[in-house]
């Protein structure tokens, strides 16, 4: 590698099979628990289509959104040594990400998640193979300028202390971190060196609550208790209200960029505002453009079926951004 890095993504890669529901072969509720899914049992229900979209997941999906921006994004991470690992290298490949890191375990399957998508939502049925995580030796001309970690298995938290220990020995590195399912269950304490490490800590509103113990309802206190753990950045995304981010002194509050169009598919709007985020700030972008360009790759991913199809090039979003309302700005709150 002649340039160095702009960042490395971290976590792990996944194939989602898409299966689209038709509309009166299911229904939804809610009860205490939330809302749920329901349909028909023991008997054959009809589906519209399939859809499958190789090489996604949290931290594969900030890459594709890092290499689309124009950055120099490499990922960390495991695949199985069959064909859908070979395709999701591929799929890396073609979109402009270096796979220098992927890791190729022979004796083990590639992670593969099924997708019941109903309407414009859907849920994931996961399961996470069991790799024997390691973290890569990188050479110094191979150490990026950030690390952007996100969602792995809950087998891999003994690799955390791997990732912080590297940090530890490359201090003018920079971390980002966006916490997936099994490292939020695994807690504040276990994981203190990461969130200590970071400079960015991006979660939803009700992930900050869990993480933190805050409270849901008062915003200040969920950014408070995010700092507390340590990051100098801390982001919480609250859906249809936009977002809000702080620095520790001065705390915004961002609208959501509108949708041309009902949303086809909300799966990855999260993960492309969290790298977008993170992207314009590693591009020398104030907090307040950063809140700008973020919800623009959200709008855009939600157009379309799976995390990665709508996510924007950099002259794309700025056309976004020129045609935006007037009204489409951060503000202190």
């Amino acid at each position: 590698m002649a340039e160095q890095l702009d960042v490395v993504s971290v976590g792990d890669i996944v194939t989602d099979a898409f299966i689209r529901l038709f509309d009166d072969q299911a229904v939804t509720y809610e009860n205490d628990d939330g809302k749920w899914l329901a349909m028909k049992f023991g008997t054959k229900l009809p589906y519209d289509h399939v859809e499958i979209c190789e090489g996604v997941g949290n931290a594969s999906n900030a890459a594709v959104a890092f290499a689309r921006l124009g950055l120099k994004a490499s990922f960390v991470t495991n695949v199985g040594g069959d064909a859908h690992g070979r395709d999701m290298i591929a799929a890396l490949h073609k979109q402009g990400v270096d796979t220098t890191f992927v890791r190729i375990n022979h004796d083990k399957k590639s992670n593969y998640h099924y997708v019941l998508w109903y309407k414009d939502e859907r849920t994931i049925l996961i399961r996470h193979e069991d790799y024997d995580y390691h973290w890569p030796h990188l050479r110094p001309n191979e150490t990026p300028k950030w690390i952007y970690f996100s969602s792995i298995s809950q087998h891999a938290i003994p690799y955390h202390d791997q990732v912080a220990d590297w940090l530890d020995e490359n201090p003018d590195v920079k971390l980002a971190f966006q916490p997936g399912t099994f490292q939020m269950d695994a807690g504040t304490e276990r994981l203190k060196r990461i969130y200590t490490r970071s400079e960015i800590v991006i979660l939803n509103r009700e992930e900050a609550a869990f993480v933190t113990g805050g409270n849901h309802e008062d915003v200040h206190d969920l950014l408070n208790q995010l700092h507390g753990l340590g990051p100098r950045i801390a982001v919480v995304t609250d859906g249809p209200n936009g977002a809000y981010a702080s620095d520790g002194e001065h705390r915004l509050k961002m609208p959501l960029y509108p949708d041309p169009a009902p949303p086809k598919d909300r799966t990855g709007a999260g993960d492309a505002f969290a790298s977008t985020f993170v992207a314009a700030l590693i591009k020398g972008n104030t907090i307040e453009g950063a809140l700008q360009w973020a919800p623009i790759n959200s709008m855009s991913v939600v157009q379309a079926v799976g995390a990665q199809t709508g996510l924007l090039k950099e002259n794309e979003l700025e056309k976004y951004l020129r045609e935006s309302p007037d009204w489409y700005k951060p503000t202190s709150f």
